[in-house]
């Protein structure tokens, strides 16, 4: 198979993320309309060239090199697909911002697969690239709704195939997403876990998982209610969060159906019927700047479409 030539380039489109949505724990996740841009380009160079050009200030701690998430993952693509590792730049347009809680990373891994596969003519099928992307993340929860858009549900099955259930998300519902300026990394929040937990506690999140998808098939608010109800990770990593707890009641009293901390966090996500999408917004921006810690709460639809390359053909 040919390598790619020098100065071919596409552009990727991948949405963001928030996992877990209370009782999913690494299982569950939505794919929302906020998406990162990445122009990928084929450059001069070996399998050790990768250049990142960051725009904006957000990821301006990010760097480039062969360790770089976008490169491992389109390393990965070119082994699976039998090619010798070519240089590469990526241009990124930041609108998920790191260590937020909203799958920053997973759009890393899955604009490096997407656009080494687009690249050379997308020679692994969308599968074999989901497969990969679980496997460099270590969970489901944030790269597959990337990969494919909408409300999934992961699992390994029996025969230790991952499951993929595309579920159902009412048009009526929509998520509030709260993004403080302060940052959670996905490895403290991890450390602050129990190693094992009491079996009630998982029952519980069982159930509650159960009518949390009901309650999103069919936009009943009350079921919705009852099913953002965690005891797996909740409960350890509320503490993490300046002000999260505050902001959680503010935006239930202003009329959310439920709050909860989106990913590993600092983001808070609020489920509620667009009509109040608005004033529920306001009232967490308002909770967290009382604090003294800046924010913005953009009120956001599912994402379906996941996912989406084209070529660049700007000079």
């Amino acid at each position: 198979m040919a390598q790619p030539r020098i100065g071919q380039k596409v552009i990727v489109d991948v949405p963001s993320t928030t996992a877990n949505l209370g009782p999913g724990f690494d299982c569950l996740g939505a794919a929302l309309e906020l998406n990162n841009r990445f122009t990928i380009t084929r450059i001069e160079g070996n399998g050790e060239r990768f250049e990142l050009i960051m725009e904006g200030n957000e990821g301006s701690h990010l760097r480039g090199g062969p360790e770089n998430l976008v490169y491992r993952a389109a390393q990965r693509v070119w082994k699976a697909a039998g090619i010798e590792p070519v240089g590469l730049e990526a241009r990124v347009r930041l609108a998920v911002p790191p260590a937020r809680g909203l799958g920053s990373s997973a759009t890393a891994i899955v604009a490096g697969l997407v656009g080494a596969n687009a690249l050379m003519d997308s020679p692994l099928a969308k599968e074999k690239l989901l497969e990969l992307a679980i496997d460099i993340e270590g969970h489901p929860d944030n790269v597959v709704p990337s990969l494919l858009g909408g409300l999934c549900m992961t699992a390994k099955a029996a025969s230790e195939r991952w499951r993929v259930i595309r579920c159902e998300w009412n048009d009526s519902v929509i998520a509030v997403v709260a993004i403080p300026s302060i940052r959670l990394s996905t490895s403290e929040a991890r450390r602050v876990m129990p190693k094992t937990i009491p079996i009630g506690d998982a029952i519980t999140n069982l159930g509650a998982l159960t009518l949390l998808l009901q309650g999103l098939r069919t936009g009943n608010g009350e079921l919705i209610s009852d099913g953002m109800n965690d005891r797996l990770h909740e409960p350890y990593r509320w503490r993490l969060i300046k002000g999260g707890l505050e902001v959680r009641q503010a935006a239930i009293k202003a009329g959310a159906w439920g709050c909860v901390i989106s990913g590993a966090g600092p983001s808070v996500l609020a489920l509620c019927h667009e009509a109040d999408g608005s004033k529920i917004s306001q009232a967490m921006i308002e909770t967290w700047g009382d604090m003294g810690i800046d924010s913005r709460a953009p009120m956001l639809k599912i994402q379906t479409a996941g996912s989406q390359w084209r070529p660049d053909t700007t000079k």
